[in-house]
């Protein structure tokens, strides 16, 4: 303030070396350069004021243009990772329809295996109950007497014969009658190729006693005899000894009770059982 009264007194000085001026004249002139004085002052503080603004909003814009930079950056990121999981998910496309084509192509194939399996299985079905009719045919009246029961089950097919139509009692050699009997299953057993030809012993659960036991002395040995002498039999008659077994189950696979004379009876008997070959 102290300047400004300063200017004002030297730009007075003038006149007031040419000419005379009033006391109320100088007074409304430094009340002027007062209220000038002021306003500067003010003017000052508000320029300050808008310089922090300035400032500040300076900052802003700065500190905005950082975050657009970092958007700008992660939106690019963004982008890139975007690009390389659809680029990736465009591979995985490929391979699944690739994995699709293959997998249609397996279950083609095995679908027609499963129906040449089926259609062999019908066929060896076929043959079996043919075999199985056969059978029943050719020994029709050892049926109807009881003495032979064919069954056939699961890809399995049995001849069951009794003891007594082979056998005679507690003895292991086929008795005449009994070839006979065999030469009936030996006639349809010659058209079958594919089969194996289980030939199992069974008895009751009879002990054996006397001087039979010296020879016999379990069902064991005689079971395994009496299935072993018609194997044998088999074989003689042209049966392929490879495709012939010989199994003595004893007493231990009884068919009835053995608590009864007719249970006894069924469960001395000789199987012959046709099965799939391995």
């Amino acid at each position: 303030m102290r300047t400004t009264l300063a200017i004002v007194s030297l730009a007075l000085l003038p006149l007031g070396l040419t000419a005379c001026v009033s006391k109320g004249e100088y007074t409304k002139k430094v009340q002027a350069a007062d209220r000038l004085d002021q306003e500067l002052s003010g003017l000052q503080i508000r320029y300050e004021a808008l310089q922090r603004e300035n400032a500040s909003l300076k900052s802003d814009l700065s500190a905005a243009g950082k975050e657009h930079d970092r958007l700008a950056s992660d939106r690019s990121d963004l982008e890139r990772v975007l690009k390389t999981k659809s680029d990736q998910l465009g591979k995985n496309v490929v391979e699944l329809r690739q994995r699709v084509a293959s997998l249609e192509d397996e279950n083609a194939r095995l679908t027609r295996e499963l129906g040449d399996a089926h259609k062999a299985r019908d066929e060896k079905v076929r043959e079996l109950s043919s075999t199985y009719d056969q059978l029943v045919e050719k020994m029709k009246s050892e049926i109807d007497r009881g003495q032979v029961t064919i069954s056939e089950l699961k890809g399995k097919l049995t001849v069951n014969l009794v003891e007594a139509i082979l056998f005679d009692s507690g003895k292991a050699e086929v008795k005449p009658g009994g070839l006979v009997v065999l030469g009936k299953v030996i006639e349809i057993l010659k058209t079958v190729s594919d089969k194996n030809i289980r030939i199992e012993g069974h008895t009751d659960n009879v002990p054996i006693t006397g001087s039979l036991a010296q020879r016999y002395p379990t069902n064991w040995e005689l079971s395994a005899a009496r299935a072993i002498n018609v194997t044998r039999y088999l074989q003689k008659q042209a049966i392929d000894a490879a495709t012939l077994s010989a199994i003595a189950f004893g007493e231990f696979r009884p068919v009835a009770s053995n608590s009864t004379p007719e249970g006894r009876e069924k469960n001395r008997r000789i199987e012959i059982v046709l099965v799939p070959k391995e």
